[in-house]
């Protein structure tokens, strides 16, 4: 595994925003210009009701994750957003290391659950939230948007 150091960012720092761009370009990339929500998605990985991790490498940005709050209810439910990692940093557990981040900076703020949606153009990332113990979900919970044909995922904390 990779060492990196994750800490919390601001999302509109420049190395927050940096990371969180090269996600959604390569989500473009993949899935076509409809995947740039980042006009939707930046306020809502705004403190206090979400959030944005950085990683760096060396004091290099090396990826990053965000969560936001989703749902309609009493319960504090969060989606995972944008994971990325610098491509010549893939498969060396910089992923591994901002999931396991995320899910522990949820818990401590409160967060009880935990949800997240990939496509079929991902499968990297399918196999990922497998690998590290995400349960497979038919949908999200009250009434929380999800992208039709998407992998949908939870994570009990």
């Amino acid at each position: 595994m990779h060492n990196v150091d994750i800490a919390r960012e601001a999302i509109e720092t420049s190395g927050a925003l940096s990371i969180f761009y090269a996600a959604v370009d390569e989500l473009a990339r993949r899935y076509g210009p409809g995947a740039d929500d980042r006009a939707e998605l930046l306020p809502q990985l705004q403190e206090p009701q979400g959030f944005f991790l950085v990683a760096r490498d060396e004091g290099h940005l090396a990826g990053g994750v965000g969560l936001r709050p989703i749902g309609e209810t009493t319960r504090r439910l969060g989606e995972v957003k944008r994971l990325w990692v610098r491509p010549d940093l893939r498969r060396r557990g910089v992923a591994d290391a901002l999931m396991s981040a995320v899910v522990n900076e949820a818990a401590r703020d409160g967060f009880s659950e935990l949800f997240l949606e990939t496509g079929d153009r991902q499968p990297e990332a399918h196999a990922l939230y497998l690998k590290i113990g995400w349960t497979p979900i038919d949908e999200f919970p009250d009434g929380a948007y999800s992208h039709p044909g998407a992998f949908r995922f939870q994570r009990m904390l």
